[in-house]
């Protein structure tokens, strides 16, 4: 959190603690009335127990509402707990649909039921409708909080209409035109319609090419698809082409940094997005043990392999200084060709067209790199040690293996695609304990074949 906003959250803290212990709802309703939603959810997370009680009883229906979305769900729970099931239910109606049907579905099946029938009936089949979609699909994502019009309408009709159903709608800066079935046959920007005539029908200003999502279609997909083409929200529908709800950025947004946050996860070998700073130790530990115990076993197979080799390190004890710089260099150089084949995978922009392009690019950097670094090292292990065979060694040992590291940060990733398996899962961790093996044979596989040079 930015330095300033953490000292307005600060202060907020401070200004909000003092209206609680003097149970002063006349001095709170001010200042809740001046925080935007996610300021509320930040004071809130600030506060202790008791204090969120009683800040929860000075807040009404749309207030808690604004506040439960902006909440993670150990606070959402904690606050339905408070609430009671028709409090609640009276809150749910006040949410917009795909952030009802997203908290209902953290919750037991028996409970969800019961919170439903409490609710209105318009917006409990609305959280109904959302419920039967995966979470991570368009269907998931979707609110069917939005405003259309029907194709015979004209001009000065949407208007009107848009003006009776905007203020329940969770965006207005498109109208999407439905005909008589429901079926999505166009839509009009917001500024369309009003610098249009009003006798003018809307058929004559809305654009039929419509860019519409299943609602099956994954998460990832269909951020893609908002990110491509600029849309501040995309319609989702059906197999009949019937409108079903749209997407908004907002929700996008979450999405992208919901993904970005698996995805390092993953290349970092610490498990799913659910574990952050705050996650419990043994809950942590837990998801990071197995993958520990992989690389684990794989650096034994390395030092059972440096047994192999323990004759040359004995009788040229100077082998033993550059170990660290090579296994460290091949990594490196493995894990960055990893983060630029991942990137691409994921924008897209690395199809399966490209597989070769991408390998002989990386294998060319591979060489490049691995010639200046062996000429530099070659120098510098040579002035330093008195010993130039020593130095070329050590210099042709790194140019082999800073190319097998950047092919193999390349390959593996490619590989993982093709057998449609998360390509994240080659995380970075594992390339470099594997580019530790290779670089170390390599290494000392150099250095047992010209060992009478070393001497």
């Amino acid at each position: 959190m930015p330095e300033q906003e953490e000292r307005r959250v600060e202060t907020d803290l401070d200004a909000v603690k003092i209206a609680l212990q003097k149970r002063e709802q006349k001095f709170l309703r001010p200042l809740i009335e001046e925080l935007q939603p996610y300021d509320l959810g930040q004071v809130f997370f600030q506060l202790n127990k008791v204090y969120r009680r009683h800040f929860l009883d000075m807040l009404n229906p749309d207030e808690i509402a604004e506040l439960l979305e902006e909440l993670d769900f150990e606070e959402q729970r904690e606050i339905l707990t408070h609430l009671g099931a028709e409090k609640t239910s009276k809150v749910l109606n006040r949410m917009s649909s795909d952030e009802a049907a997203d908290l209902l579905g953290e919750l037991e099946e028996q409970n969800v039921q019961s919170l439903l029938k409490n609710m209105e009936r318009d917006e409990a089949d609305k959280v109904r409708a959302l419920l039967h979609y995966p979470e991570d699909t368009a269907g998931g994502k979707m609110t069917m909080e939005y405003v259309s019009v029907y194709d015979y309408y004209t001009v000065e009709e949407a208007i009107q209409y848009l003006r009776r159903e905007a203020p329940t709608a969770e965006t207005v800066y498109y109208v999407y035109v439905i005909d008589a079935n429901d079926r999505l046959v166009g839509v009009v920007s917001l500024r369309e319609l009003l610098i249009a005539q009003p006798n003018t029908q809307i058929t004559d200003i809305m654009y039929e090419r419509i860019i519409s999502v299943p609602a099956d279609m994954d998460q990832e997909e269909v951020a893609k698809l908002l990110e491509r083409y600029d849309f501040l929200a995309i319609p989702v529908v059906d197999d009949d082409q019937r409108l079903l709800g749209i997407i908004t950025v907002d929700d996008i947004i979450d999405v992208l940094i919901e993904e970005a946050q698996e995805d390092l996860a993953k290349l970092s070998a610490v498990g799913q997005t659910e574990m952050d700073v705050l996650t419990h130790p043994f809950s942590s530990a837990r998801r990071r043990i197995p993958w520990l115990i992989l690389l684990l076993f794989i650096g034994m197979f390395t030092a059972n392999l440096l047994g192999y080799f323990q004759t040359t390190i004995q009788q040229v004890s100077a082998l033993a200084l550059f170990m660290p710089m090579i296994a460290g260099m091949t990594g490196n150089t493995g894990t960055q060709s990893l983060a630029l084949v991942i990137r691409g995978l994921s924008s897209g922009q690395l199809t399966r067209e490209r597989y070769m392009q991408i390998l002989r690019q990386e294998g060319i950097v591979g060489m490049i790199i691995g010639t200046v670094c062996g000429l530099l090292i070659i120098a510098l292990v040579t002035l330093w040690q008195g010993n130039p065979y020593l130095g070329l060694v050590v210099g042709g040992s790194l140019w082999c293996t800073l190319l097998i590291g950047t092919i193999g940060g390349t390959l593996i990733p490619l590989l993982l695609h093709i057998l449609k398996v998360d390509p994240t899962v080659a995380s970075g961790p594992l390339i470099t304990t594997l580019n530790d093996v290779f670089s170390l044979m390599i290494y000392f596989g150099f250095a047992t074949m010209f060992l009478h040079y070393l001497l």
